[in-house]
């Protein structure tokens, strides 16, 4: 028997080789984006250009808990689907199978009847969900782990494109989408209202995020509290840390090490809540996480410290600017090598860091 081969990858000439031809445009889509806020943020402009493309047609989003907050009452979504992954395993470690099982058919039965899925994600997880809608057409941005031949179509995005969502960028280009890919994240008023309450006492601000799930990503908790301490003797601004409820003990230290008041948010927002403080502030800094991409989306400048990871270097704005060492060893990304002494991270001095975010405001907001 001959070998079946995986679809192949379409690249990015449109007018050659669509994947959604003029004639065959969709009239309910699916994205598959489960998890990682970062790149929630960094895919989500492709709502508008989806929406620009396709004005009839019915788009919904599949993604899991913790992501959903993000996308709810987005203006070019009709629907959010969401996978409650944490929830299912729960109910299976206690036995309730019913349950799961039925909630399980519930969310199926939710996700048939779209005819176009595309799954910005390209694992084997986000893939299956694909596969179970049983959209006829079915399109994997680089897929991975097997997921291949659960797609009617794959895109591979080139490697070594240094822009901030070079992937998501790249596949609006193969699908021919009408618009700018422009970052955007969309914040109702009452979100806002409730981010001023909570600085209230810090403005003007400073947000910083040095919080993410990765060791290797991080910078050091005396570097955080020493720039802090600059950013209020030298810049006369405050500064409010942000983070998950995990990271509310890392906050504290933080804070604790700090010689002149630093507000703590840690673990006290969500994940809206905590982009409209960031949308608030005069400026971010952040390590490689989910939060310090949203500066980008909300117009705030940002300065992001890159070691481990680095995944991207041009942001497309001079509002946003990255550090990084290009060291033998980076990236290293999941594999670090160095025992954890972190050079990378090292690298970046507080001096360094401080004088950045001092240049980056004077040029986005100088003095009158």
């Amino acid at each position: 028997m001959k070998e079946r081969s995986p679809p192949r990858s379409r690249r990015s000439n449109p007018e050659a080789s669509p994947l959604i031809p003029a004639h065959l445009q969709p009239r309910r889509l699916l994205i598959v984006r489960l998890s990682a806020i970062g790149d929630l943020v960094m895919s989500m402009p492709l709502l508008p250009m989806l929406r620009r493309s396709y004005p009839g047609a019915h788009l919904a989003w599949l993604v899991q808990e913790p992501g959903a907050e993000l996308l709810q009452g987005h203006p070019d979504l009709d629907e959010v689907l969401v996978w409650p992954r944490g929830r299912w395993r729960a109910l299976r470690r206690a036995g309730r199978w019913g349950q799961w099982g039925r909630e399980l058919g519930a969310l199926r039965t939710r996700l048939r009847g779209f005819d176009t899925v595309l799954d910005l994600q390209g694992l084997l997880k986000s893939a299956v969900w694909a596969r179970l809608t049983g959209a006829g057409r079915r399109i994997g941005l680089r897929p991975r782990e097997g997921s291949a031949w659960l797609f009617t179509a794959r895109v591979e995005p080139p490697d070594g494109d240094p822009r901030m969502g070079s992937e998501y960028r790249h596949l609006a280009g193969v699908l021919g989408l009408a618009g700018e890919f422009r970052p955007h994240l969309p914040l109702d008023e009452e979100t806002l209202d409730a981010a001023r309450r909570l600085v209230a006492g810090e403005t003007p601000y400073v947000a910083f995020c040095p919080f993410t799930t990765r060791p290797q990503k991080h910078w050091f908790a005396g570097r955080w509290a020493a720039l802090a301490e600059g950013v209020r003797r030298r810049l006369g601004l405050g500064g409010v840390l942000l983070g998950g409820p995990g990271d509310r003990a890392a906050a504290q230290a933080i804070a604790a090490a700090c010689r002149v008041p630093l507000g703590n948010l840690a673990g006290r927002t969500g994940l809206r809540e905590a982009a409209a403080v960031i949308r608030g502030a005069r400026a971010l800094v952040g390590v490689d996480t989910g939060l310090t991409h949203m500066a980008a989306a909300v117009g705030t400048p940002s300065v992001a410290l890159f070691g481990a990871t680095r995944p991207y270097l041009e942001t497309g704005t001079p509002a946003a600017r990255v550090l990084y060492r290009d060291l033998p060893c980076a990236p290293c990304r999941r594999r670090p090598t160095c025992g954890g002494r972190h050079h990378c991270m090292a690298a970046l001095e507080t001096d360094q860091v401080l004088a950045e975010l001092a240049s980056l405001l004077e040029e986005t907001c100088p003095a009158p």
